[in-house]
């Protein structure tokens, strides 16, 4: 038997050459097939560990943005309470003063103005925090990423991160004051002239509202900035005080002023301008809302007017409106996550915006910049 097989072999040698030789390469072709599989898989299961990483640390990050906005408010309402102090002002009227007319005059500009910019420097607080947390939160990625790999210096060491997001003081304090000026002049040019007997409907209000918004955001400005007008008053002007030391500079300095740049440049942005306008839309809208409850109509006008629109049904002398405003700065800065708040933290144009401005700065190209 073993010569007949021999003789079959010998007889088609060439044929078993290259039978052997075709089965050879197969094998070796399925080892490597396997062994790329095995590559593949490796790197697709390394890359979706990696990106789990990344939508945790996103995500926990979005968790301290809002608990930082909520930190922050009480230090915003007693600031705004400090500058536009309507409570000294009540105190004087119930003493009957003589000078009674100036100082209700006085008291409603100053409510107003108030609540005004409660709004907008919340919904600023709440974007801008968005920025800078999910820049800075970027950069931590990057620094724990390469750290596990090679020791590399961090992007962002903790005395960096705590240089530049100091720099939200200014909203806090400069950007603040100069922003209540704006308002204030805003809030005079349409309420100073309209007399405290005046009654306004709801729907009236809301146009006088819009009204100071023109004012104050020049949207009949012919400018065609890309930009917010209202980033003025989030940062410093770009010729910053660390910027203008032309030597000096330390690592962490020169560190510090590129975050500023980065967060600038975000803020310049067509779509930071088009978040925060969608921000102070739902902040006045809730404003609105929450004044609403006092514009409700009463049994004795439905049974009068019978169905009736009630944003125009009901109006109030300009004398009642204006404490109704004038308290609304403790339900728009409220460090209890209230309506207002929660609304501007949950809108999903502001988590968007967040995922893109944390995708931007996580990711490894960061590293080589």
């Amino acid at each position: 038997m073993l010569r007949s097989l021999w003789s079959f072999l010998k007889r088609h040698k060439k044929k078993c050459l290259v039978l052997g030789t075709f089965l050879g390469g197969v094998y070796l072709l399925g080892k490597y097939g396997q062994k790329k599989i095995r590559e593949i898989q490796e790197r697709e299961a390394a890359e979706y560990i990696a990106q789990a990483r990344r939508q945790y640390h996103f995500e926990s990050n979005q968790r301290t943005c809002n608990m930082t906005v909520l930190s922050m408010l009480p230090t915003l309402r007693d600031a705004l309470m400090h500058q536009l102090n309507s409570e000294s002002l009540t105190s004087l009227l119930k003493n009957r003063p003589a000078n009674k007319l100036e100082i209700w005059e006085d008291l409603k500009i100053i409510s107003f103005t108030r609540s005004i910019v409660a709004v907008y420097s919340t919904c600023m607080l709440v974007v801008l925090l968005r920025v800078q947390l999910n820049i800075i939160g970027g950069y931590i990625y990057l620094d724990n990423a390469a750290l596990c790999k090679n020791g590399t210096t961090p992007l962002a060491p903790p005395e960096v991160q705590q240089q530049y997001l100091s720099s939200i003081q200014h909203l806090l304090g400069d950007g603040l004051t100069e922003l209540i000026t704006i308002v204030k002049q805003a809030v005079y040019k349409v309420f100073g002239s309209i007399s405290l007997k005046h009654t306004l409907s709801l729907l009236e209000l809301e146009q006088k509202l819009k009204d100071i918004r023109k004012v104050v955001e020049h949207k009949d400005s012919d400018q065609s900035a890309s930009y917010s007008p209202l980033c003025h008053y989030l940062m410093p002007d770009e010729e910053n005080p660390l910027a203008t030391q032309a030597c000096g500079l330390t690592e962490r300095d020169i560190a510090t002023i590129k975050l500023l740049n980065e967060t600038r440049d975000m803020l310049e942005s067509p779509d930071f301008s088009t978040v925060l306008s969608t921000c102070l839309n739902r902040g006045f809208s809730r404003l609105l809302d929450n004044m609403a409850e006092f514009f409700r109509p009463t049994e004795q006008d439905l049974s009068q007017k019978g169905s009736v629109n009630s944003l125009s049904s009901v109006s109030l002398p300009l004398a009642k409106i204006i404490p109704i405003i004038n308290g609304q700065i403790h339900s728009v800065c409220s460090e209890t996550p209230s309506h207002f708040v929660q609304d501007l933290l949950m809108m999903e144009q502001v988590k968007d915006f967040a995922a893109n401005v944390y995708e931007a700065f996580s990711t490894p190209q960061q590293l080589e910049k």
